[in-house]
Formats: structure tokens, C-alpha cells, sequence
């Protein structure tokens, strides 16, 4: 690259960040690690998060435009063209980008790199086309619709109808809020970070560096989305009780049981994400019995007073924070996660012991993985019933449906939304 040039670095970096997303099918952590974004200065760091964290974001309307402008998008080999007339995209359209800045450095990175030099004439005409008249399409095109992959958007329409679907389209192309949740003293610590205390009583904040706020290396709060806590609330009063956390890591969960008074096992097959946690359970303190295992083969040493069961799943009710799962997923998928979603429920209800509480809970938004995998499992569990989710102690009355929590990154807009879960409660008799 060449230095001196401002913001070519940045779009460099996330030119490769996105290709590795779109076309290698690498989530965005590992994108940024090839990308190598955490090398750049802070600035250019920041601008080239912000670059691909929008491209995706906004890639249907993007390519909307693009299209107007080509006849054929270029394929293979080729194919860092199309990236690079994204991001200038991106820049230009959604960020308000000064047009000469976003047009010359698109040109210059085409020039430099040896797969799309014979494109850089393309690029130009592209790009100086969008500055000119792409923000006036940009803003006609249907966003919630292109935006979303198709595979998602039926099924958003399918489940919540249309006016909803668009909703939650609509909150997925803004990011999300930080929060945080106290172990205790939630209102103090909401003065004390200048954050808001949500209804389910965590401290948001706009965002900024985790390890830099007041609390962190105390140990006094740990990062969870909003909705993430409601789960463990509806297990009701846990202290003194054995709880399993079934799919613990990164361990927000777990943390907030062990705040609660229970006698926590942690469980989760993930080395990784379970060091991760390990890292999160030291520097808050907290106490529990962590277990690498496989849950299909794992038996307990005993039967549990409740579990917490948050399955593998698409995840989809995160896409604010990660809006590369609905460009490296489809609808395939849950071929896979919808059998492993039975086989973990079934096994956990083996643990539990008579009276015993079970709260199933997934941070999806297809109901494929939520209340189609509760009403399977009651057709084959005769001793199971559904304990109905009642508004209060952050489930408000509109989170409530059909005696389960669903919550939508659509609720709450006036403080900046939550991520989509469900969660039912299940009672041995």
C-alpha cells in the first residue's frame, strides 16, 4: 500500500476482511485476524471495522446500485473488484463518505492489486456513478427486503408476518448496544459507568473498550445482551439449588446462576470458548464446577434442581452484533442443529430431578428452533408440561407468546433494541 495515502490501509484491510466473510466463509473474528485490522492504528482500524460491519449490513441495497451500473458483476479470480466497488459503496451511500476520498482510494486499491488491475477502468466508472447518482437509488431500494438474505427474510415473513419481519430487519442494520450485568448494586453501577439500567436491569452503554471501563478488572460486571439474562430469571429463585448450565460458554449465564446463590456446573464441549470462560470466571470471582464434555455422552454424578439449556443454534437473533451469520448461513443449516436441539433436550430432561425446572433457550429468531422443537418434544414426554412465562422481572407482556418468552431486536427501539431469544420452562411432574 502506499503510505502516506489516507484511508487506504484501512481499506485494504477491510477489502480482505470481506472477501474472507463473502466469498471464503469466515466469520468476522476470523476475518479480522487474516485482515490483520489490529495491526492498523487505532483510526484505521475503527474506519475499516466500520467499512465491513456496513457492507454487510446494507449489502443487498449495495449491490442494488452496482447492478444498475454493470451489466455482469465480475466472478472468480476477479472477484476483489466487486469487494472493492462494495466498500466504496459502503462508504459513499450508507456513510456519507467525502466522494473524492472514497472514489480515488477505490481506484488506487484496484491499481495495486494485481487480481483486479485490469478492473481498475470498471471501479472508476463504478464508483464516480455511485458518488453521482447511487444515493439517490440507494435510498429507493426496498432495504429491509434486499438486505436481508432471502433464505432469512421468508421465514421472518412466515413467522412474524410482514410488518414485523420489516422491523426486525430494519433493527439489523444498526449495531448493538453494550451491556452489562452487575453481579450486584445494578443501579449503582449504572450511575457509576454514566449507562442506562435496562427493565432487565443491566447497564447499557453506547459502547467503548470493555477492559477500560471502571468494574472490569474487579470483576464486577460481565459483558450480556439484555435479553441473554431473561433466561436464568426464569428459573425463578436458584439460591442454594444444583443447577446445570447446560452449553455454558462463554459462561454470561453461568455467571449470573452463580451470583444468584446456585451451586453452578458448568458444561460445554468447546476447549476454546470454555478457556474463555475459565478467563471470565476468574476475573469475576465466581465459583462453579466447569465440565469439558460432550453432553450427549457426559452422565452426572447426580440429578439436578434445574438446568438451563441454551442449544446450539443459527443464532440469527444476533445479527446486530454479528452480521455475518445470515451471509454464511442458510436455512440449511438447521438440518443439522434441529436433531442435536432434540437429542441435548431430551438428555437434559434425564438430569432432572422430580419438581425439578428445565429452561430451554435459544438466541434465534426461527421458530424452527424454539417453539417447534418444545411442542416435539412434549409429543414424546408425556411428563412434561409447560410452565407459562408471566410478564415481569424484565419479560414485559409483549415478550410473551403462547406461555414462552420471545423476545425481537424490533422490541425496545427507544433504548436501542435487545437480540432475539425464545425460552420456555419446562416442569417435571
Amino acid at each position: 500500500m502506499a503510505v502516506g495515502t489516507p484511508g487506504l490501509d484501512a481499506r485494504h484491510a477491510a477489502l480482505m476482511a470481506l472477501d474472507a466473510v463473502l466469498d471464503r466463509d469466515r466469520s468476522l473474528d476470523a476475518a479480522w485476524r487474516e485482515a490483520k485490522v489490529d495491526r492498523l492504528e487505532d483510526r484505521d482500524a475503527g474506519f475499516a471495522r466500520l467499512l465491513v460491519l456496513t457492507t454487510l449490513r446494507r449489502l443487498g441495497s449495495i449491490d442494488a446500485v452496482i447492478d444498475r451500473f454493470v451489466a455482469r458483476r465480475p466472478v472468480g479470480k476477479n472477484r476483489l473488484g466487486v469487494q472493492i466497488m462494495r466498500i466504496a459503496g459502503a462508504d459513499l451511500m450508507a456513510l456519507d463518505g467525502a466522494p473524492h476520498a472514497a472514489v480515488d482510494t477505490a481506484v488506487r486499491l484496484a491499481k495495486r492489486l494485481p487480481e483486479t488491475r485490469r478492473l481498475s477502468g470498471m471501479v472508476n466508472a463504478v464508483c464516480r456513478r455511485m458518488a453521482d447518482e447511487g444515493c439517490r437509488l440507494f435510498d429507493a431500494v426496498d432495504a429491509e427486503a434486499v438486505d436481508t438474505p432471502a433464505w432469512l427474510w421468508e421465514r421472518l415473513k412466515a413467522a412474524y408476518g410482514e410488518p414485523t419481519a420489516r422491523a426486525i430487519a430494519a433493527a439489523h442494520r444498526h449495531g448493538a448496544p453494550l451491556d452489562l450485568m452487575p453481579a450486584k448494586g445494578a443501579e449503582a453501577w449504572a450511575g457509576r459507568l454514566g449507562g442506562m439500567l435496562t427493565p432487565a436491569r443491566t447497564v447499557r452503554l453506547e459502547g467503548g473498550a470493555v477492559s477500560k471501563l471502571d468494574g472490569y478488572d474487579e470483576g464486577a460486571w460481565w459483558v450480556q445482551d439484555a435479553a441473554a439474562t431473561l433466561p436464568v430469571a426464569l428459573l425463578g429463585d436458584v439460591k442454594g439449588k444444583r443447577v446445570l448450565d447446560l452449553c455454558a460458554a462463554p459462561g454470561g449465564k453461568t455467571m449470573q446462576l452463580a451470583a444468584a446463590g446456585a451451586e453452578v456446573t458448568a458444561l460445554d464441549i468447546s476447549k476454546p470458548r470454555m478457556r474463555r470462560m475459565r478467563e471470565n470466571l476468574l476475573r469475576t470471582r465466581t465459583g462453579v464446577k466447569v465440565v469439558i464434555a460432550d453432553a450427549l455422552d457426559w452422565t452426572p454424578p447426580g440429578l439436578f434442581d434445574a438446568i438451563l439449556l441454551d442449544a446450539p443454534c443459527s443464532a440469527t437473533g444476533t445479527i446486530r452484533r454479528h452480521p455475518d451469520l445470515p451471509h454464511l448461513k442458510s436455512g440449511t443449516v438447521l438440518s443439522a442443529l434441529v436433531p442435536l436441539q432434540d437429542a441435548l433436550l431430551s438428555r437434559a430432561w434425564e438430569w432432572l430431578a422430580p419438581g425439578g425446572t428445565l429452561v430451554y433457550a435459544t438466541c434465534s429468531l426461527l421458530p424452527e428452533e424454539g417453539e417447534a422443537r418444545i411442542d416435539a418434544f412434549l409429543a414424546t414426554h408425556p411428563e412434561a408440561r409447560v410452565e407459562p412465562v408471566a410478564a415481569g422481572g424484565g419479560v414485559e407482556a409483549g415478550m410473551v407468546s403462547n406461555g414462552a418468552l420471545r423476545t425481537l431486536p424490533c422490541q425496545w427501539p427507544d433504548i436501542g433494541g435487545l437480540d432475539g431469544f425464545f425460552a420456555a420452562r419446562l416442569v417435571r411432574g
